[in-house]
């Protein structure tokens, strides 16, 4: 994904970070702004744009916050290339991969435009403010609770009521499942990648036993949670499985996780962020430890249109 020194694109993009154990270890990110109603960026239609990319699941949970709360002409997007280059996230000239608000080829032009000169890792998404010229933030999880909290008064994604349950599922849906198939992927030991395994996989176990009696994960409505733990779900069968060995068990060897999975895509607005050939692309792309060939397998099909028994209401 490349990084930035002082404002600087170096090609070289480094491994992926792992402690002594060969661990993985997920970098922070370091532009963390916030809108308000009260700040400098105020939650305004027509404000802000988001970079983002369709294989990204961090991307994935903006688009689905954005998709959910029709929130579609009030922040625009910008989709780069699936698959990324030594120019890290790219775009083209015209057409669907094109960025429409800034014209730029690659993502690491938009971090180029922060004062001071940004440094770190190039990531998507990104939220982009028009009027300063300047990224909001660079943190998934902080954009998905800008837009469930700035544009949304009614709290809909986050009802006050149950935010500390909330935030309890987010906890742990990112150290141990979204951030846990990474873990797995990215492990340099077979203690890192044995440890991380059967954290996600217990994990799992924990909210398929959960979801027995429980709709979604808080109450029986739509909450943030949910759009936290979908990417993973969505990406898990045709590329965690098999590119990160998260072979355990599958997606849909979970009756429940699976249900509510399918229940989930039939909300209005997230079927249209599921791309499950542009994950096969994305995962199955050139690794010099995972896929020295780059070969994209044909299988499996997922078959997301098939008839939920629970129903999820739409916001």
């Amino acid at each position: 994904m490349g990084v930035m020194i002082n404002g600087t694109y170096d090609v070289n993009d480094p491994a992926p970070n792992t402690d002594a154990s060969g661990a993985y270890e997920r970098a922070k990110s370091t532009l963390r702004n916030w809108i308000t109603t009260d700040g400098s960026y105020l939650p305004q239609a027509g404000r802000y744009h988001l970079f983002v990319a369709w294989n990204c699941p961090w991307a994935h949970r903006t688009l689905l916050a954005r998709a959910v709360l029709n929130l579609t002409e009030a922040v625009s997007i910008s989709i780069a290339k699936p698959r990324r280059t030594d120019q890290g996230w790219v775009f083209d000239t015209s057409g669907a991969y094109s960025d429409p608000e800034l014209s730029a080829h690659a993502v690491h032009e938009v971090y180029a435009r922060q004062t001071p000169g940004y440094t770190g890792r190039i990531t998507v998404p990104v939220l982009w403010d028009k009027d300063t010229e300047q990224i909001v933030s660079n943190e998934s999880a902080d954009i998905t609770r800008m837009l469930a909290l700035a544009f949304d008064p009614a709290r809909r994604l986050v009802p006050k009521a149950h935010e500390a349950e909330i935030d309890g599922w987010n906890t742990l849906i990112h150290s141990r499942i979204n951030n846990g198939v990474y873990r797995a992927g990215f492990a340099r030991s077979q203690e890192a990648y044995d440890s991380a395994v059967t954290d996600l996989f217990a994990a799992l176990d924990e909210i398929e036993d959960h979801l027995k009696t429980r709709t979604t994960l808080v109450g029986d409505t739509l909450t943030e949670a949910d759009l936290r733990l979908f990417p993973t779900l969505a990406r898990f069968d045709v590329a965690y499985h098999y590119a990160f060995k998260c072979n355990l068990k599958k997606l849909s060897d979970y009756p429940n996780l699976w249900d509510y999975a399918r229940a989930l895509y039939t909300v209005p607005g997230i079927a249209k962020t599921v791309k499950p050939d542009i994950y096969k692309a994305g995962y199955f792309s050139p690794s010099e430890l995972r896929n020295p060939l780059g070969i994209i397998p044909t299988g499996p099909h997922v078959n997301w249109t098939e008839p939920p028994d629970r129903t999820i209401p739409p916001l």
